[in-house]
């Protein structure tokens, strides 16, 4: 009979649409099995959401289903949306269940890092010369901005149809994700990026305004101003340069994307939505691959979960409070790609399959929750938790 965990967690899971159920499953296995070594146990809250949600109920996500999120020390997400549900005519979107879990939460930031395993190189399409160094954090505002706004509508005119999105930030929102960046670039390299568009945008000069202000309370951070647009071209010329970056809502989404080429495919980025609220254990927050749900490979066991498994080494980081843990998955995945497995995503073009393994979803966590094991019964150096 095994022994009762000393610590029981709470986690809601949302599988989602597409791959999202996939990829979930087998992050929940390397959750378990982590939890299985370092001595607690978890309680799975499964929400159907996303496409799925509204082929049940009718809405993207209920409200006893957010509630039941609230409920939870954090949030486990795979993916959602699809072909089936893009009417741009539906008044139900699968993506009102992130902006309902986002805004309804006060998930007000979003953390993606970026770096490159040297085994990946060949899969970026940058030259390797362009990767060396390159571990950057971008920080992207979450809930407000373009995606908020209001009104946000098509309208009928006698001049024909128009369409409006209204682009909207307070100091506040602002400041509340620039100050959580400071505090994350004093605890890297010091190097704060803020991207915006203030040769245009009235939000974006409010924005460089706010990171104006704060910077006189972080003093040991250097901070630099950069355009979207220039951003985007230096973020594929000169990676490593880049420490932290601070952004709001459309920009972030679309150069973390960009980035997603420095790792060799959008399958390795994990990312982190947190707000200000504390549990007992830590900073509640939800966690999600940065990918989409790839409906045409759903259900084919073809799927990179690694972007899901490495969110949840940043959910045991942040809202666990468990650091060691959360190295420990990441050492797992960076082991197996050392050992040559790879999901389809990551097999560049041309590549020797004799130096290659290729896996399929189930079998890649198959691979970490191995190495989990080989390191858990290996000596090991013991990582204070970052609090």
């Amino acid at each position: 009979m095994g022994s009762t965990p000393a610590t029981t967690f709470r986690i809601a899971a949302i599988p989602g649409d597409g791959v999202g159920p996939e990829v979930l499953a087998a992050a929940r296995r390397v959750l378990d099995a982590t939890g299985a070594q370092f001595g607690f146990g978890i309680r799975w809250t499964e929400i159907v959401a996303g496409g799925s949600g509204i082929d049940a109920w009718g809405a993207a996500i209920r409200s006893e289903d957010v509630e039941a999120a609230r409920a939870a020390d954090a949030i486990l997400l795979g993916a959602v949306g699809g072909p089936k549900w893009d009417d741009p005519n539906a008044a139900v979107r699968p993506e009102q269940a992130l902006f309902a879990l986002r805004g309804g939460l006060e998930l007000f930031a979003n953390l993606r890092p970026v770096t490159v395993h040297p085994a990946l190189v060949p899969s970026s399409p940058l030259r390797p010369a362009l990767l060396e160094g390159v571990d950057l954090l971008i920080v992207r505002e979450l809930t407000s901005g373009l995606y908020f706004g209001r009104p946000s509508e098509e309208r009928a005119t006698s001049d024909g149809r128009v369409a409006v999105d209204t682009l909207w930030y307070t100091e506040a929102e602002i400041r509340r994700v620039v100050r959580l960046a400071f505090e994350l670039a004093r605890g890297r390299r010091r190097k704060l990026t803020s991207v915006d568009k203030a040769n245009v945008l009235a939000t974006s000069r409010l924005w460089r305004k706010v990171v104006e202000e704060e910077r006189g309370r972080f003093t040991d951070v250097e901070v630099g101003h950069q355009l979207v647009d220039s951003c985007a071209m230096l973020l594929v010329k000169q990676p490593a340069a880049f420490d932290v970056l601070v952004t709001e809502n459309l920009f972030g989404d679309i150069l973390s994307d960009e980035a997603s080429v420095l790792a060799g495919s959008l399958g390795m980025l994990p990312s982190a939505s947190l707000g200000d609220r504390r549990t007992e254990h830590g900073r509640f927050g939800l966690y999600e691959p940065i990918h989409g749900s790839a409906p045409d490979i759903a259900g084919r066991d073809v799927a990179n979960p690694l972007g899901t498994i490495l969110s949840a080494a940043m959910l045991l980081r942040w809202s666990l409070g468990l650091e060691d843990a959360a190295r420990m998955v990441e050492a797992a995945v960076a082991e197996a790609l050392d050992d040559g497995l790879r999901t389809r995503d990551l097999v560049p073009a041309g590549a020797d399959a004799g130096t290659l393994q290729l896996v399929g979803t189930t079998a890649m966590a198959d691979a970490v929750i191995e190495r989990l094991a080989i390191r858990w019964a290996a000596p090991r150096p013991v990582a204070a938790s970052p609090g």
